[in-house]
């Protein structure tokens, strides 16, 4: 069994392909579920995010198996294969737990080193486990890619090298409305990304927050966190009116804010006015931008703004940590891969310790008790000097190319039952989950 993972992120694609392929709860779901169903598929979960969208699935064949899972990003694309190919990415074994480590670190982000993709990475995790397609594999590459993005932010300052996407967008923004200090800020929406918008607002002194969403429950939780106002998506019009700076991220799947409601609200006024759209699909038309005094950011340009502008000495610590991090992952996942091998082998060494004494019982019934014993210790301790180099070799030989062959080589020089081996693989559902 191996990993692979079929992607399309900011790298690889325009954001006019990624908003095609942004996906809601529900579809994020659905994508899973469609996944895990692929033949030669066992486990399977998704990292979805505004700009990435990757399929990690544990499959038995390479060939077959990216075929079915690209199918699935082909189809939600609506493009036909050769135009969409191109945009796609495939990671195999190594590669892919490779890739998912530097997701997880941030080194494959928009903006390098932010901090939002960890709990993504968690999320994805979550979602698996809550749909039972993750397993054992899945379940330990995860929470071990978890284990590393926390490492590289503890040990390095990646997170603060590069600025987030909120940080980068009002930075842009200050060109055409100043800085955010006393300025009047209104975010719609209130997920993740959007209190994520209203914290970096109130940190720079926004002089007033709003925060309009659909449900006004979840406005009014942020807004008492930060001293803001909670509006209904109804009343946007009104904030508009007044706004400084907008920030949009609600994971609509129309436009929340078109040029026929700005050119409404605003009238004749040219005051300025700096929309940022954090969303895919985008929540601002982009034809706002031909009105007089208004500014838009989106993620195309956000893109090119952070493209290239990270490197240096964080960013070369967490490739080393990572290079750590993989290369011990597999090989613990090597030596893992023959241990049901050894387990079985000294299993069925008991068993044919326990069966001769048996025989030897029969033959010799009044058999002293302590000699009987002295026996059996006896025995045990042969099959365990005969059989200790073979499996501290072949443990040793499991960090080496082939590991595989030699755990198979061993099972078939001492024609263990198959099902035994998988015995010992076979996972354990306890009421603390998957073990």
């Amino acid at each position: 069994m191996s990993v692979l993972v079929v992607g399309i992120s900011h790298n690889s694609a325009p954001v006019s392909l990624l908003e095609r392929v942004a996906l809601d709860r529900d579809g994020v779901h659905k994508l899973i579920t469609d996944a895990a169903s692929c033949e030669h598929v066992s486990e399977a979960t998704v990292i979805a995010t505004c700009n990435r969208l990757e399929i990690y699935t544990e499959v038995e064949r390479f060939h077959g198996s990216i075929e079915q899972i690209s199918r699935l990003l082909v189809d939600r694309a609506g493009e036909t294969t050769e135009a969409m190919l191109p945009h796609l990415y495939v990671h195999y074994d190594d590669g892919a737990i490779s890739h998912l480590f530097q997701v997880a670190a941030g080194l494959d982000s928009m903006a390098v080193g932010e901090g939002q993709i960890l709990g993504q990475t968690r999320e994805a995790l979550r979602r698996g486990q809550e749909l039972g397609t993750v397993g054992s594999a899945l379940n330990n590459l995860f929470q071990q890619a978890l284990r590393v993005g926390k490492r590289t932010r503890a040990e390095t300052e990646i997170d603060q090298v590069a600025p987030t996407l909120v940080s980068a967008a009002l930075d842009e923004t200050t060109k055409v409305v100043g800085a955010v200090e006393g300025k009047h800020v209104v975010v719609v929406g209130a997920g993740a990304m959007a209190g994520l918008a209203t914290a970096t607002a109130s940190r720079l002194g926004a002089g007033r927050l709003s925060i309009v969403n659909r449900s006004v429950d979840r406005a009014v939780r942020l807004a008492v966190q930060y001293s803001g106002e909670a509006v209904r998506l109804a009343d946007l019009g009104d904030e508009l009116a007044t706004a400084d700076i907008v920030i949009s991220c609600t994971g609509s799947s129309g436009t929340i804010i078109d040029r026929a409601l700005l050119s409404r609200v605003r009238g004749d006024v040219e005051r300025p006015l700096a929309l940022i759209d954090l969303a895919l699909p985008h929540d601002i038309a982009p034809d706002v931008a031909d009105l007089a005094g208004v500014r838009r950011v989106g993620l195309a340009e956000l893109a090119d703004l952070l493209h290239g502008g990270v490197t240096g000495r964080e960013v070369q610590e967490v490739r080393r940590i990572l290079g750590e991090e993989v290369t011990a992952f597999l090989a613990a996942r090597r030596q893992a891969s023959v241990t049901p091998t050894v387990v079985a082998l000294r299993s069925m060494a008991t068993n044919v310790v326990d069966a001769e004494m048996t025989r030897l019982e029969g033959r010799l019934p009044d058999l002293d008790d302590t000699v009987r014993e002295e026996i059996r210790q006896t025995v045990r301790r042969v099959a365990d000097k005969l059989l200790h180099e073979p499996t501290v070799r072949v443990k040793e030989l499991a960090n080496e190319q082939g590991a595989v062959s030699y755990a198979a080589a061993l099972a078939e020089l001492f024609a263990l039952d198959p099902d035994a081996v998988d015995a010992v693989t076979r996972p354990v559902v306890t009421e603390e989950g998957l073990s």
